[in-house]
C-alpha cells in the first residue's frame, strides 16, 4: 500500500500532523474541513449556511489538485454542534452535489475546531 500525501494551496493548511487528504490508489480521504478562509487563515463569519458553503469550497480545492471534483464523492460524514441547523445546512449542501448523491452521515457534536458550526470529511474515487 502506498500512501500519498495531497495538498493544495488553495485549501487551509493543515494545522496539525495531518494531511488535507490521503491517496491511496483510486481512493481519495479528504481530512475534516471547518469554515476557513485559505487567505486569511480565519474562520469566516456568519451562520452555517456561509459556513457550509466554505467547507465545501475547501473540499473542492483539495480535490482540483488532483483533477477532481465534488462529483468524485462517495460519502461524506458532516459533523454540526447543532442539529437544529440541518436543514440550513443541507440547503446548501444540495447546491454543491448532484445526483447520484453521496452517501451520507450527519452527526450533532459538542464543539468543533476554532468555534465553527460545521465540519465535513470526505472519501472520493479517482478510478474509472
Amino acid at each position: 500500500m502506498t500512501k500519498q500525501a495531497i495538498l493544495s494551496n488553495d485549501a487551509p493548511a493543515p494545522i496539525g500532523p495531518y494531511s488535507q487528504a490521503t491517496r491511496v490508489g483510486d481512493w481519495i480521504f479528504l481530512s475534516g474541513q471547518i469554515p476557513i478562509d485559505p487567505l486569511t487563515g480565519e474562520l469566516i463569519e456568519g451562520g452555517v449556511a456561509a459556513q457550509t458553503r466554505q467547507v465545501l469550497q475547501n473540499l473542492q480545492a483539495v480535490l482540483t489538485a488532483l483533477g477532481l471534483n465534488l462529483d468524485s464523492i462517495v460519502k461524506t460524514t458532516i459533523y454540526l454542534t447543532d442539529l437544529t441547523m440541518f436543514a440550513e445546512m443541507n440547503a446548501v449542501y444540495a447546491t454543491y452535489f448532484r445526483p447520484p448523491y453521496p452517501a451520507r452521515a450527519t452527526v450533532q457534536v459538542s464543539a468543533l475546531p476554532m468555534g465553527a458550526l460545521v465540519e465535513i470529511e470526505a472519501i472520493a474515487y479517482a478510478g474509472g
